[in-house]
């Protein structure tokens, strides 16, 4: 088969990763990819969002299955483009329609959606300009802290989680007057919820469903989970409380229910359902959903599946997973994330990388997020620029390689967190 992976960062490196590793890859294509996909495959100066040029692509070199990374091109309907298009029809592209993707583009639409098929979450409303004072009323009903969501798509930066009420009131104004543009026109209150935070994902060809190991990432930039949120600093797979018992309240409560609800709400959705889920006190809430995989989540995800990725991927399109094999590695892997310094507020780009060649023992995998290739030397490229994932028979020993891998590479301002896993 030939087949096109969507997106440039570390999830879309590590999904090339295990996809070139099937027999039934013959020819990997990623658009745009980064410096680490380009060892993989073929990378194609294509954005994910260019349609007509990913059209153009696909029919000229005969792909067989688009695999589509991020989620802006499946909130912007990339399925629904290929599917409308006679001569795109018969390839296969691995992520949901437009509506089923409103899971991730509309806070306000996946609450809602929980509600009707009755999926554990906090309790909510969802405000605007005109209804500003039922806002301000809802946030005198809660408890501090006050959760704040754009109801849209704002670059992994539109939740506020404030103390203090005046503030929260303050700041909902502010949102619902454009402060993350069109994204916050409509502003989704919750109530906090107290607990530990985990990934579960899923994949579904609409009929079944094949749960994926579970995550747990790391959003805030300082250790002890402190200062300004990111994409994600680092990872672990398995997580220690998510054990058979939890899972299965998972899977009762909250898969399997958003796959039928899916389902009966006549909503084509063919491929990967991230659930944030929030641990309280042993019973499970949706905190997010989102549409597509996540990032760093896919790097410790990745490693962890033995069975052929690809035969799967064939599952979600020809709507027969339920037939394909899933095993897990029982191993641990841990991500940890070397980031540019300043991020995530402004940092410079640009930056030579060494030490990425040698000494990198063969159970520690390099993943590449904001890396490109120059003149025969690798450069920094984005906020997030190399996830170091490490297998280990336990934490401890997963964690000592990807640091002791850390400690050997090397570029200007350089920076990454020494806690990762420390709360398990």
């Amino acid at each position: 088969m030939n087949i096109l992976v969507t997106g440039s960062g570390g999830r879309e490196h590590a999904l090339a990763w295990k996809i070139a590793q099937s027999p039934k890859t013959e020819n990997l294509y990623i658009a745009p990819g980064n410096a680490g996909t380009a060892n993989l495959g073929t990378n194609v100066p294509i954005s994910a969002t260019d349609f007509p040029a990913l059209k153009d692509f696909v029919l000229a070199n005969d792909i067989h299955m688009v695999v589509v990374g991020p989620e802006d091109p499946l909130v912007l309907g990339i399925y629904d483009y290929f599917r409308d298009d006679e001569t795109l029809q018969s390839v296969p592209v691995i992520g949901p329609g437009k509506a089923g993707a409103q899971l991730e583009g509309s806070k306000d639409f996946a609450k809602a959606f929980m509600m009707r098929h009755h999926i554990p979450t906090a309790g909510y409303r969802s405000i605007t300009a005109e209804t500003l004072s039922e806002g301000h009323a809802f946030i005198d009903s809660l408890q501090a802290p006050y959760v704040l969501k754009a109801d849209g798509l704002a670059a992994g930066k539109g939740v506020l989680i404030i103390d203090s009420k005046e503030e929260a009131k303050a700041e909902l104004t502010n949102m619902v007057n454009g402060m993350f543009g069109d994204a916050s026109k409509t502003v989704v209150i919750e109530e906090f919820l107290d607990g530990v935070e985990c990934s579960v994902f899923v994949m579904t060809d609409g009929e079944d469903y094949k749960i994926l190991p579970v995550a747990k990432d790391y959003k805030r930039i300082g250790e002890g989970n402190t200062g300004l949120n990111t994409g994600g600093m680092g990872a672990v797979s398995p997580v220690p409380f998510a054990g058979e018992h939890f899972m299965q309240k998972v899977e009762d409560r909250i898969i399997r229910p958003t796959v039928e609800g899916l389902k009966k709400e006549g909503i084509d959705y063919k491929g990967f359902i991230f659930l944030g889920l929030i641990n309280v006190n042993g019973e499970p809430k949706v905190i997010e959903y989102n549409c597509r995989m996540g990032d760093p989540e896919t790097e410790v995800v990745m490693p962890r599946i033995q069975s052929d990725f690809v035969d799967l991927l064939e599952g979600i399109a020809n709507q027969d997973l339920k037939n394909r094999e899933l095993s897990i590695d029982p191993r641990t892997v841990i991500t940890i994330m070397l980031v540019s310094g300043g991020y995530p507020e402004a940092y410079e780009k640009g930056k030579e990388i060494t030490g990425t060649g040698e000494h990198i023992p063969e159970e520690t995998i390099l993943f590449h997020a904001g890396t490109r290739q120059a003149d025969g030397k690798l450069l920094t490229n984005g906020g997030r620029v190399l996830a170091i994932s490490s297998y280990g028979n336990s934490m401890d020993e997963a964690l000592s390689r990807s640091y002791k891998v850390a400690e050997s590479v090397r570029f200007d301002k350089m920076y990454y967190r020494r806690d990762i896993g420390f709360d398990l």
